[in-house]
């Protein structure tokens, strides 16, 4: 329904129609509501107030008022200067919302040919999660990893894990990955929470239309436009963690203030400023279970540090050197002879010892946080072309697993775009400029304060080094035990022979006291955690280069040039999108993380895309296909096609079908990587490596389950990985409050990218390298998805999924970390009581247990149950929420990865000011 308050009829060229939109339930202001001049690109939006103002060129006029979860209204303007008021009348929006990932061009999510999730900022408002990027652990599909609190790792499809080579993050249509590392650092660089306008999720195979990554996923995360959402807006979250100081000696705060402010001028010209700044005290990786380290496999294995010689401890870092001593009792042996009887027993099976190593809260600063600064200025050409210069820059603390647990200290992420904008194409240019400040990796950096403080040994095996103390302290414990025991043998009648047996017997039994002695011995005047020593010592080593120390020396970049073009005004038999791309990687590490010694290493990839669309049988039926080509230097050209059918059932009820195809070159680590990682050196795939082990002069061999081949390995051809995914799903709407989204999917992998363990016999070296598996991979999932609105405003939401993969070939490690089972429930209501001010959101997620298969080691993840809550109070007229909640609010610590730190309860009360 629409008011005239007041009217002056008059005939101009320029005529100014003024007005406001209000709810016609609530009476409450809706912003970013969408106002255009109907048959016209000519618009606008209202502003945080609801009003809006607009020029015509003639009047009478038709205003055209929009919105998600609205009826679209018409009004009528018949004079200048008109003022409207407009009751805007709301309405169940369940598929209703509109997507982009799915097909490139706007699409009803009910209408999707694919299986697509969808986060909306209402949905962010109301949320109990601490971060918006947490709410993707609701969507069903999905997996996150949680390797420090600001770095959460988005996956599908089973293949999960620290950092994702198989799932592309664009946001605000920039691939969001870190160059050098070849994918995205969680949330840590884009956008801020108020900023995001919605998260699209697309699971499964996107490489048709979104390239190179896209083999399990891609994200898109959008950004609100300064012409809809203008004004100033604040969130201020303060809260508490390790509340029970299970891991923190004390409660530790946590802090999250965001800003945005936005202004647009005559809907021509608009900017946006936005900052986010997040501290608290890191979730601990804290697991000191005994692990028997294989290259980048390895098992778990009884004993801890009293009991075993060689512990290594799976976040005990520093234990990854390992000696057989027994070189050093030969030495002894041959200065001193009479030693033979007492030494003889451990001569002649390895005596593995480690150095002892420090714990996780040891050698990594607490302290993650996380600084996000974004801007844009957007400038409307005219009412089709609209030109965006855009930037985002994050730093902070936050911490990486992979082979070794990776400090990513005073790390710098910046992304910088130009694009030009029109209705029917784009294009657009930008870049990622990465620093990583003092990056270092823990387990090495560990390992060399170790030497620097007493060495290990060195080729004269001076007293003053560690091992030969050790062994002269094992060998000292030893022969006290042998000669009193020999003393009393002799002195109860027996022989020689018969005294020897016994002392022999009496040092095997001794044997564990022994190397408790030798450790405490070779450990005198260790540096002890918190000292001033330590800290100097430890802040030395980490600010040196690899390998001499533990930094990296990483400024890597991106660049991307991008087009496509929507052909659906010159072309009527179907709607035709093309598309091509230029990128460029130039990987800058001086050599501590890639073989980049001499100079930087240049990657060029080129990408082109099409697709086609058709409605048939009176939109009842609607067919697409689409293809890439894409072509990497290193490796040759690849074109993955896709082709999808969706059938109109009935009205609301739609079955969808795809056979999707996709690929993923193997990363820039995992080609070019050469890095120590403690007890054997990681390798990328490329040819280079064979020279770089020197395979022809010392031949390597294969380990399979521990146990080394007989025969030499051989090197074959690196390839990309592809998948062939063929899916089929059903989402309906049932009387506008039921929506139902089922799926099932099955999928084929060729030249699936993984690691293998090689030995090189004659020098003892171990090597991980990049290989494809000789077998076809497959994998399975299925999911059921229910969101019912129910009276009054409540909402309740349900859904289950599974993911398993069969036909992985033995000793192949194929990092598909997924429960068989998870389940996410929601309850909600954000409008409770007649004023509709109080709302609450309970959200539960439970997953059942697994095995994990990671690089930094393998091991058993527990089921678990976790669960988020909150209730707000809405100040409508101060528009202001205030929102008390928590995050695994019973404080049920668990972990999602092997390796990774355990996560208890998030508490936080927040203040927002016009979030609504």
């Amino acid at each position: 329904m629409v008011t005239t308050l007041y009217s002056t009829f008059a005939w101009s060229q320029k005529s100014n129609i003024q007005g406001i939109v209000k709810n016609s339930v609530t009476g409450e202001t809706v912003p970013a509501v969408s106002v255009t001049i109907k048959g016209t690109n000519n618009g606008t939006y209202t502003n945080e107030k609801g009003l809006f103002r607009l020029s015509v060129s003639s009047i009478p006029a038709t205003l055209v008022i929009s919105s998600v979860g609205y009826e679209t209204q018409e009004a009528i303007v018949n004079a200048d200067d008109e003022k409207l008021v407009v009751s805007f009348i709301q309405t169940a929006s369940q598929g209703q919302e509109v997507v982009v990932s799915a097909t490139r061009v706007p699409t009803r999510i009910l209408e999707s040919p694919v299986s697509i999730e969808r986060i909306g900022a209402k949905q962010i408002i109301n949320s109990p999660a601490s971060s918006y990027y947490d709410l993707a652990l609701l969507l069903k599909g999905v997996d996150v990893t949680t390797s420090s609190l600001t770095f959460k790792t988005i996956s599908t499809r089973g293949f999960n894990g620290s950092g994702s080579y198989r799932v592309n993050q664009i946001v605000d249509g920039m691939d969001n990955q870190a160059p050098a590392l070849n994918f995205f650092v969680g949330n840590f660089v884009g956008l801020t929470e108020l900023d995001v306008d919605n998260m699209e999720l697309l699971p499964g195979a996107s490489s048709a239309l979104y390239g190179p990554g896209g083999m399990n996923g891609t994200v898109l995360i959008n950004s609100k436009s300064p012409f809809k959402y203008q004004g100033f807006s604040v969130l201020a979250k303060q809260g508490i963690t390790h509340v029970d100081k299970r891991q923190r000696p004390s409660v530790s705060p946590y802090y999250d203030y965001t800003f945005r402010f936005a202004k647009a001028f005559n809907n021509k010209f608009a900017f946006k400023l936005s900052g986010q700044y997040i501290k608290t005290d890191d979730w601990l990786a804290d697991d000191t279970t005994n692990y028997q380290r294989s290259g980048s496999s390895g098992k778990i294995i009884p004993g801890n540090r009293m009991t075993d010689p060689n512990y290594d401890g799976v976040n005990v870092y520093g234990d990854e050197t390992k000696v057989d001593i027994r070189p050093f009792m030969q030495g002894a042996l041959l200065q001193n002879p009479s030693l033979q009887p007492i030494l003889s027993q451990f001569l002649s099976d390895p005596q593995n010892v480690s150095r002892t190593g420090y714990h996780e809260r040891d050698v990594i600063d607490p302290e993650t946080k996380n600084i996000k600064i974004s801007g844009a200025l957007h400038y409307k050409l005219n009412s089709n072309l609209e030109a965006q210069l855009v930037g985002y820059w994050g730093t902070g603390n936050t911490i990486y697993t992979g082979n070794n647990r990776y400090v990513l200290k005073d790390i710098k992420i910046g992304q910088y775009k130009f694009e030009l904008m029109h209705k029917n194409w784009f294009v657009r240019g930008y870049t990622t400029q990465e620093n990583a400040g003092e990056a270092h990796t823990a387990t090495f950096t560990s390992r060399i304060f170790n030497e620097n403080w007493k060495s290990s040994y060195n080729p004269s095996n001076v007293p003053g080094s560690w091992y030969p103390q050790y062994t002269g302290a094992f060998i000292t414990g030893a022969a006290g035990v042998f000669q009193q025991a020999f003393v009393a043998a002799k002195g109860q009648g027996k022989s020689d022979a018969e005294a020897t047996a016994f002392a022999q017997g009496a040092v095997g039994n001794a044997t564990p006291e022994f190397h408790k002695a030798a450790r405490t011995f070779a450990d005198k005047g260790r540096p002890m955690p918190g000292t001033s020593q330590f800290k100097e010592i430890f802040d030395e080593v980490r600010k040196v280069p690899l390998p001499n120390g533990g930094l990296f020396l990483e400024k890597s970049q991106l660049w991307m040039a991008e087009g496509q073009y929507n052909f659906s005004e010159k072309i009527k038999f179907a709607e035709i999108i093309i598309g091509g791309n230029y990128k460029k990687y130039i990987l800058d590490s001086k050599g501590t993380l890639f073989i980049d010694t001499i100079k930087p290493i240049g990657i060029t990839e080129l990408g082109a895309y099409a697709q086609a669309t058709k409605k048939l049988l009176s939109d009842r039926l609607t067919l697409s296909v689409s293809g890439r080509y894409d072509k990497n230097e290193d490796f040759k050209g690849h074109f993955t096609p896709r082709a999808t059918a969706l059938i109109k059932l009935a009205r609301e009820h739609h079955l969808r079908v795809s056979y999707q195809t996709a690929y993923r070159f193997p990363g820039t680590q995992q080609k070019y990587i050469r890095l120590n990682a403690g007890d054997y050196t990681l390798l990328g795939g490329l040819p280079w490596v064979v020279d770089y082990m020197g395979h022809d002069k010392y031949p390597v061999v294969e380990v399979i389950n521990n146990v080394p081949s007989t025969t030499p390995y051989v090197y074959k051809e690196f390839k990309p990985e592809n998948v062939q995914s063929f899916e089929i799903g059903y989402k309906s709407l049932i009387n506008k409050k039921i929506l139902i989204d089922a799926y099932g999917y099955w999928g084929k992998y060729q030249n699936f990218l993984g690691r293998n363990v090689l030995l090189q016999p004659v020098t003892g070296a171990v090597y991980s390298t990049v290989v494809n598996s000789d077998t076809k991979v497959k994998t399975y999932g299925y999911g059921l998805g229910i969101d019912y609105m129910l009276p009054s405003n409540y909402v309740l939401f349900l859904n289950a999924y599974s993911d398993v993969i069969t036909d992985v070939p033995a000793g192949f490690q194929a990092f598909f970390n997924t429960p068989k089972y998870r389940l996410n429930a929601g309850f909600s209501n954000s409008g409770l009581g007649k004023s509709k001010n109080f709302g609450f959101n309970v959200m539960l997620r439970w997953q059942d247990a697994f095995t994990w298969d990671g690089e930094l080691a393998n091991g058993p993840i527990e089921s678990y149950t976790t669960l988020d809550a909150q209730v707000s109070y809405k100040i409508k007229k101060a528009k202001t929420m205030i929102k008390v909640g928590g995050t695994n609010i019973f404080n049920s610590y668990y972990k999602n990865a092997y390796g990774n730190p355990e996560i208890g309860g998030l508490y936080y009360v927040s203040v927002g000011y016009n979030l609504f």
